[in-house]
C-alpha cells in the first residue's frame, strides 16, 4: 500500500486548499490545507500562504488545519520550522481544535523519510486542541511528559514507529483521550517496538476514557490480537482496528475466543492473512467486521512471508 492520495476530508470536514488572495469563507465548515505545490502550478511557499491566511480577519474562527508538503528540502530539514510557526500563531488561531501535520503522499516523500521534531510545544500552544494526527516517525517525539486536558483523538501514522515514541505516549497525561491510533510499521524502517513495549497500554491503566483503539500496520499483529484479548481494555472498547498488518488465523482465533469481542461496534481487520474459513467465521459475528483485502494466496504461506501495508 502506498499513500497516494491527499486527504479530501480531515476530522469530518471537507478540505479547502488555501491560496493567497482567496478570502476565508465559512471558516468552521472547512479544513484549511497549506502546502507547497509539488507540481509547480503555484510557486508560493507554505509560509507565504500561512502568513496571508493569518492576516484574514476570519482566520480566528478556523477550527481545523492540515499541513501538507512544507518544504522542498523536507528530507534534510525536518519540520522544526512548521512547529515553531504554528506555535507562534496560537493567539491568532484561538479556536483551533483539529490539526493534521504531514498530508504528504508517496510521490512527494516516502512516509519513512518524513523528518519530524518534538511536537509537544503544539499541545501547550493550543489548549483547545481535540484532534491531532501526524504522518511520519523519523525523529518524532512527544516530549518527556505530554499533558493536555482536551485532546480526544491522537493518530500517529508511520512506516516504522520507534519505541521511544511509545514510551513518550505512555508517560503522557491525556484524561480526555477517546481514540488512539498507532501505525507500528516495519523494523526495517525504524519500527523497533515489540509487544512488550505495548504492555503499559494493554494494562488498561492508561487513558481512562479510551474506547477506540487502532494498533495498525504491525509485523506482529497476531501477538497484538492475542494480548489484547487478555487486556482489561477489551471490556471498554467499542471500535478495534488491527488492519494493515500481518494478522493471520492465530490472532483471529484469539479474537473469536474472547467474549468481549461481541461488545464491539466495529472490528477492522482489512489487509490480513486469514484463511477463507476464518474470514467466514469472522463475518458471522453479529458486529460490523471489515475483512477485506485478504492477502493470503497460499494456505501454506510462512508467517515470515507476510507483509504490512505501509512501510517505506
Amino acid at each position: 500500500m502506498t499513500l497516494g492520495d491527499h486527504v479530501t476530508q480531515a476530522f469530518g470536514l471537507p478540505i479547502k486548499h488555501y491560496t493567497i488572495g482567496t478570502p476565508i469563507t465559512e471558516p468552521a465548515k472547512w479544513a484549511y490545507r497549506f502546502a507547497e505545490d509539488s507540481y509547480g502550478k503555484d510557486d508560493s511557499s507554505w509560509e507565504e500562504k500561512f502568513s496571508a491566511f493569518l492576516h484574514d480577519p476570519l482566520a480566528a474562527e478556523v477550527t481545523t488545519i492540515v499541513m501538507g508538503m512544507w518544504d522542498s528540502e523536507l528530507l534534510d530539514e525536518g519540520s522544526e520550522g512548521i512547529i515553531e510557526t504554528l506555535c507562534a500563531a496560537n493567539t491568532q488561531l484561538p479556536n483551533l481544535e483539529a490539526l493534521f501535520i504531514g498530508d504528504i503522499t508517496y510521490d512527494e516523500s516516502e512516509i519513512s523519510w518524513i523528518n519530524l521534531p518534538d511536537v509537544s510545544p503544539l499541545f501547550a500552544a493550543y489548549p483547545r486542541l481535540e484532534h491531532f494526527r501526524i504522518r511520519g516517525g523519523q525523529g518524532l517525539s512527544f516530549g518527556t511528559t505530554l499533558r493536555h486536558s482536551q485532546l480526544r483523538s491522537l493518530i500517529v501514522e508511520t512506516g516504522g514507529l520507534p519505541r521511544d515514541v511509545l514510551h513518550d505516549l505512555w508517560r503522557s497525561e491525556l484524561p480526555a483521550l477517546e481514540h488512539l491510533e498507532l501505525w507500528l510499521g516495519s523494523e526495517n524502517y525504524g519500527g523497533n517496538a515489540t509487544i512488550e513495549d505495548l504492555a503499559p497500554l494493554l494494562s488498561g491503566d492508561l487513558f481512562p476514557r479510551l474506547h477506540s483503539l487502532g494498533l495498525r500496520d504491525s509485523e506482529f499483529e497476531d501477538d497484538i490480537a492475542t494480548m489484547l484479548t487478555l487486556s482489561p481494555l477489551m471490556d471498554r472498547l467499542l471500535d478495534l482496528d488491527l488492519s494493515l498488518g500481518t494478522l493471520g488465523d492465530e490472532g483471529a482465533q484469539a479474537l473469536l475466543d474472547c467474549p468481549a469481542i461481541l461488545k464491539l461496534q466495529k472490528l477492522d481487520l482489512h489487509h490480513h492473512f486469514c484463511s477463507a474459513e476464518m474470514i467466514a467465521r469472522l463475518q458471522a459475528l453479529p458486529i460490523t467486521v471489515d475483512v477485506s483485502e485478504a492477502e493470503l494466496t497460499n494456505t501454506d504461506m510462512d508467517e515470515r512471508e507476510r507483509y504490512i501495508a505501509v512501510s517505506e
